[in-house]
């Protein structure tokens, strides 16, 4: 009998093989109380486990083939860099000295300390990065207790054209899979943000996760068809449904090799409508993908990184830097740079600050533009080393979560401060530089018509729109299935932000997931979306669908597929 189990698709592709499935990876870090004199001892430890863990990290990368592209070492580099951090280098020495508790203990502490801070954090995508910890914590774990880690301690022959099944794997484990030739893999936990999921999309590896339960249902060497199209991976199927796969895993294979053609061409519909791609980037790293896919640009760089995993703030200096470096590397690519879109309550270390208790619902608190505007002074270096970067190439500001007039105002008077400031000392910048904000909140989607008429550009960031607008966390999986894009409020709000900007005048993106999943690029063509911004992985597949689609008929059929919802 054909079993049937349902998760989230993360990358594309079909897999057809035998199933190898990982054993529980659950560490149990022991607990016991050492004497003062052992203290030096049980540091000396704990060093030199940070030691070879980095150690392994470097050899994985290292030996990545020179093929591949570039920024898939960033993220073990980024794995490389919290070994570094004093957050995990450090505090679990000092809880070693207070408590006087084993390594293995005080590191467990430190990482429970560590993902409460991210699991308070409002934003879905940061809010992931406590996979991250967890990974590092877990291979020093290994290294104390004398353990292999996962993927490393099965002989390549044995994985090679393997379904994998697992609760969890790193960025390293993913890696790794390319090289041992495994042929997919589905896990019973993470999410469509984690740096494994984003690794597994670049890398092409068909990939489903959040398959609860999946290990109680499948069995070591079962056969098994993964889909990473639907996010389903089915366990002995009867021959028919077989057949229908391997058919369609050809045709897969195929579409993906006539897509590379299209690197080169314009997304322009066949009425002649010019469509803008810009793509999704998050590290200074990923630039190489925007071009290899042809990208128009960069409609969305998260700079949040530069928070992360440090004990203050990134000064003027350093975001400048930064951004001269991706101007540099993207050779005359627009440039749009999201300011930090972090929170107060995240307890964030890069911040500068911690919040004394944490709060009960950090998405609705001081976060983005709220946190910047109540804290101009951590504000003002990003915002002066984007003015000072942007005589140098073609960047735009954006500004997260606006939610009312208010606050632009705000913004753009601390903007014009800091151009006379720049002015005065004869700093060079764009005079012209386009100022934007993310339409977020149903109070700015409702009032996009006043944003507009201030603004340069508007972009539509659907992942919370969609939360704010049905009142659910969708990492949460008691409610996440009313996360739907299709909800005719969340659609009206789209429309009603669209059509503000071409009143206005103005571009109107968007850069949430919505506009990679090309089951939907139709339905945002019809609601007059002329400006994508994506994960560069999937902007051929979009720009595929836009060529082959005449966009003057969706109009008139979303209009009336939006009405027959409605009524419905």
């Amino acid at each position: 009998m054909t079993i049937s189990i349902q998760g989230v698709s993360v990358s594309r592709g079909i897999a057809i093989g035998r199933v190898h499935r990982i054993k529980d990876d659950q560490i149990d870090a022991p607990e016991y109380i050492i004497k003062s004199k052992q203290i030096d001892a049980e540091i000396s430890r704990l060093n030199e486990a940070i030691k070879n863990a980095h150690g392994e990290l470097r050899a994985i990368r290292d030996n990545i083939p020179s093929s591949t592209s570039k920024n898939i070492a960033e993220f073990i580099n980024t794995h490389l860099l919290m070994l570094e951090d004093n957050a995990l280098t450090e505090e679990p020495k000092t809880i070693i000295r207070e408590k006087l508790c084993n390594a293995e203990w005080a590191l467990k502490l430190q990482r429970d300390a560590l993902v409460n801070v991210f699991d308070e954090m409002a934003d879905t995508y940061l809010r992931t990065r406590k996979d991250d910890v967890d990974h590092v914590v877990n291979r020093i774990l290994r290294v104390l207790l004398k353990q292999t880690p996962i993927i490393e301690k099965y002989p390549e022959k044995q994985l090679k054209n393997k379904l994998i099944v697992a609760d969890d794997l790193t960025p390293a484990d993913t890696v790794l899979m390319q090289h041992y030739g495994i042929a997919a893999f589905a896990t019973e936990f993470g999410g469509s943000t984690s740096h494994t999921a984003i690794l597994a999309r670049n890398l092409r590896i068909p990939a489903v996760v959040g398959l609860h339960g999946a290990k109680k249902l499948i069995k070591n060497d079962d056969y098994a068809i993964l889909d990473g199209d639907s996010g389903i991976i089915l366990i002995n199927p009867d021959e028919t449904i077989l057949n229908d796969y391997k058919k369609k895993q050809k045709e897969v294979k195929k579409y993906y090799v006539s897509l590379e053609k299209l690197k080169d061409s314009p997304a322009k519909s066949m009425d002649g409508i010019d469509i803008t791609l810009m793509a999704n980037i998050e590290l200074p790293g990923d630039f190489e993908r925007v071009r290899d896919v042809g990208a128009d640009g960069v409609g969305l760089y998260r700079t949040e990184f530069l928070y992360m995993n440090r004990n203050n703030p990134p000064d003027e200096e350093e975001h400048y830097e930064t951004y001269i470096n991706v101007i540099n590397a993207l050779r005359g690519l627009p440039l749009t740079i999201r300011t930090v879109d972090l929170g107060a309550d995240k307890e964030v270390d890069g911040m500068g600050r911690r919040s004394s208790h944490m709060r009960s619902n950090p998405a609705l608190g001081l976060r983005a533009v709220r946190l910047c505007l109540k804290e101009p002074d951590f504000f003002r270096p990003q915002l002066r080393a984007i003015l000072r970067a942007s005589a140098f190439g073609p960047i735009r500001i954006m500004i997260p979560m606006l939610t009312n007039l208010d606050e632009m105002q705000q913004v753009l008077f601390m903007i014009n401060e800091l151009k006379s400031e720049l002015d005065n000392e004869s700093v060079d910048y764009d005079s012209q530089i386009k100022i934007g904000g993310m339409i977020e909140v149903p109070a700015s989607a409702i009032c996009a018509d006043i944003f507009a008429s201030k603004l340069d550009f508007l972009s539509i960031g659907t992942n919370d729109l969609i939360q704010y607008t049905m009142a659910i966390d969708r990492v949460n999986d008691e409610v996440n299935y009313l996360y739907d894009p299709l909800n005719p409020a969340v659609l009206r709000l789209i429309r009603m932000t669209i059509n503000a900007g071409h009143k206005a005048n103005i571009p109107v993106s968007m850069c949430g997931e919505m506009a990679g999943e090309k089951e939907h690029t139709k339905l945002l063509l019809g609601l007059g979306l002329r400006e994508f911004s994506i994960h560069p992985a999937t902007i051929l597949e979009v720009k595929e669908i836009i060529n082959k689609t005449n966009i003057n008929d969706l109009e008139r059929l979303t209009d009336e597929a939006l009405m027959n919802k409605i009524k419905k």
